[in-house]
């Protein structure tokens, strides 16, 4: 029987150690509306058992999460909290890790079934699944050409062509190169775009201590990024908003912010975000001037269908 993808996460998302030392090829930034109401909440639940792990947030104040659990998808209001399950996930084979909204519909990482699924935004139908062949599908990012999608066990990238109004076509695979070291274990996390948007980023847990990569999208050829002597051993879901760039370091209960040159190929520390409500958040996504995370809870040992989960809110920087 194939692991599980909490499994796998958990292995190398709660190894490492340190802390933050210090303090238009693929497109624009990161999208921030219009700011929230002060009464709306800024924690709220989550099914329990869901297992949360991804959360997406687009020109809408609804954020959507993904299931380790079984693959569902969970959206949720802003304004008050209170969701439903949208789309039905196919199982605990197929759980969805990182997930992206655009062109109306979800882009989902599907873990270890090593799948990339997408799912149409107003009726929650499966539209599409690839079989990558891979271990360990992660995350996703959207560029106006492509879906990107980064595996944990292999050192390649995934890129799924968007025709016309953003549909789905061709699957094709990016072997990483130049700067790039994998591990033995759990090694690229999170990926996001460069602010100049000419490559993506993409996290290295295995490379000395906890790397970001600047890499080519036509080569990948990858650059290890200059965070000044900052390390990413628990870097997660990242999340860039201008030149602010938002690393969730989840096994640390913080995000690391930085500000980034154009190019992506410097970065300087401006400060961590810290939180008691923080239970291991796993990515991150923005809406109005606040930061929304979901906790997925991984220094929980065995979950059951009881186990309680929740989204909180912090204010950006």
């Amino acid at each position: 029987m194939a692991p599980t993808a909490r499994s796998f996460a958990r292995r190398r998302l709660l190894t490492g150690t340190a802390a933050l030392t210090g303090a238009a090829l693929l497109g624009g930034t990161a999208h921030a509306a219009a700011a929230p109401k002060t009464a709306w909440p800024d924690q709220f639940p989550l099914p329990d058992g869901f297992q949360p792990e991804g959360i997406t947030i687009g020109g809408k104040p609804f954020a959507y999460f993904g299931s380790l659990a079984n693959g569902d998808i969970y959206r949720a209001n802003l304004a008050t909290g209170r969701g439903s399950v949208v789309s039905k996930g196919l199982g605990a084979e197929h759980p969805t890790v990182g997930l992206k909204i655009g062109h109306g519909r979800l882009f989902l990482a599907g873990g270890v079934s090593g799948e990339i699924r997408t799912v149409d935004l107003r009726s929650g139908a499966l539209e599409k699944v690839y079989a990558t062949g891979g271990s360990f599908v992660n995350d996703v990012i959207l560029t106006p050409g492509a879906a990107w999608f980064t595996d944990s066990f292999k050192a390649q990238l995934y890129r799924v062509a968007l025709g016309k109004h953003g549909a789905p076509g061709a699957m094709t695979t990016l072997p990483l190169s130049g700067d790039w070291v994998q591990g033995d274990d759990f090694t690229a996390n999170g990926i996001e775009r460069t602010p100049d948007g000419r490559a993506l980023l993409v996290v290295n847990c295995f490379a000395d201590g906890g790397t970001l990569m600047r890499v080519d999208p036509r080569t990948g050829a990858a650059t290890a990024v200059d965070l000044g002597g900052a390390k990413l051993p628990n870097g997660d879901g990242m999340l860039l908003l201008g030149r602010t760039f938002y690393v969730v370091q989840q096994a640390q209960n913080a995000i690391d912010v930085f500000r980034l040159n154009a190019a992506g190929t410097k970065g300087t520390a401006i400060t961590r975000i810290t939180d008691p409500r923080f239970r291991i958040p796993t990515t991150v996504a923005a809406w109005g001037d606040r930061l929304y995370l979901p906790n997925a809870r991984f220094d929980v040992e065995q979950p059951t269908p009881d186990t309680d989960y929740d989204a909180v809110a912090v204010p950006q920087v």
